[in-house]
């Protein structure tokens, strides 16, 4: 077998959720050392996302960094929190210039923790960039405010890098950053080396996506810098646990890395609502420890001639064999 991928997760994974029926939580309130303490309880995490700023948390970024310490963690992306209340009508495209300005010293701020802690790069989730009505924005204007408030952000820390999750709603009805080819097209406008993608493979499917194709057209640009995995139903962000329902994409997602050679972290983005979160990180790298024996005996050169000749049965059947062994009679 070849060499495990790294594994990861954000940090979240191991909070407590609320949303707008349970508003007193799905269960006691999980602090971020304990998240910290819950995520080494896995066994095969190596790195975790962490939110900034810390909500709830009155220690300092030593008591962090021992933290992870002991649990042999490492933090490999830094998320700043640009979406919360004070942010509701965008944080780089708000119509109020002070709120820009608050927005982008939040994210300088984020920055200087994620340099300090060692990341690798620093998520950018706009999720409050974005209208909800028709004629609501102007959006040449709103455009440029995101290019502009990214290229300041990104052209002050060449030293790190940085990544745009892009998303088709949710909060707002229509997110500034939707699909893969919008955000490639507001990076390549930017022009800047460290500016790249986070592909979570949920809002890939979300949006309509085929994930193996985003990934491929990331790729092919040279800005797929990070990946976020996980699974829904195509009509929410559900963030379930990884290859729950959507087995056969996921496992084409992850041999269109392999084919491409890259060499990011696995990583989760799931919230279990109601189920144990650390099981449900185990359970989701078992999956992906399963996915990657697979990969190791498919046949790629009998599944590229299968798709050189478009034969879609063909490339079924060489999959199944790959990652369903069972189902096959011969």
């Amino acid at each position: 077998m070849t060499e495990l991928p790294t594994f990861g997760a954000g940090i979240w994974h191991f909070a407590t959720y609320k949303d707008r029926y349970a508003t007193d939580g799905y269960g006691p309130e999980v602090g971020l050392l304990e998240q910290i303490d819950r995520a080494g309880a896995v066994g095969d995490l190596s790195v975790v996302d962490l939110n900034y700023p810390f909500v709830g948390f009155d220690g300092t970024l030593d008591d962090v960094r021992a933290a992870l310490e002991r649990n042999g963690l490492r933090a490999i992306a830094i998320t700043p929190e640009i979406y919360t209340r004070d942010f509701v009508k965008g944080s780089l495209t708000h119509p109020d210039p002070a709120v820009r300005k608050q927005a982008l010293d939040l994210l300088h701020e984020a920055t200087g923790v994620a340099k300090e802690l060692g990341c690798d790069y620093v998520k950018l989730w706009p999720g409050q960039d974005g209208w909800d009505y028709p004629f609501q924005v102007d959006y040449h204007d709103a455009w440029q405010l995101a290019l502009d408030g990214l290229t300041e952000l990104v052209s002050a820390h060449p030293e790190i890098k940085f990544v745009i999750e892009y998303k088709p709603r949710e909060p707002r009805i229509k997110i500034i950053f939707p699909s893969v080819a919008r955000t490639l097209l507001g990076i390549e406008k930017i022009g800047l080396p460290n500016l790249g993608i986070l592909l979570d493979f949920g809002h890939s499917l979300y949006g309509q996506e085929t994930p193996a194709d985003a990934a491929q057209l990331a790729i092919d640009y040279g800005r797929l810098f990070a990946i976020d995995v996980n699974d829904n139903l195509r009509g929410w962000d559900d963030d379930m646990v990884v290859g729950s329902v959507h087995l056969i994409e996921t496992f084409e997602f992850f041999h269109t890395l392999r084919k491409n050679n890259w060499q990011g972290v696995w990583q989760l983005d799931q919230f279990p609502f109601r189920e144990d979160s650390v099981q449900a990180a185990r359970q989701a790298i078992t999956f992906l420890k399963g996915v990657h024996r697979a990969l190791d005996v498919l046949d790629v050169e009998a599944l590229a001639a299968a798709q050189a000749r478009h034969d879609a049965l063909a490339a079924q059947r060489i999959v199944q064999r790959a990652l369903l062994p069972n189902l096959l009679d011969d």
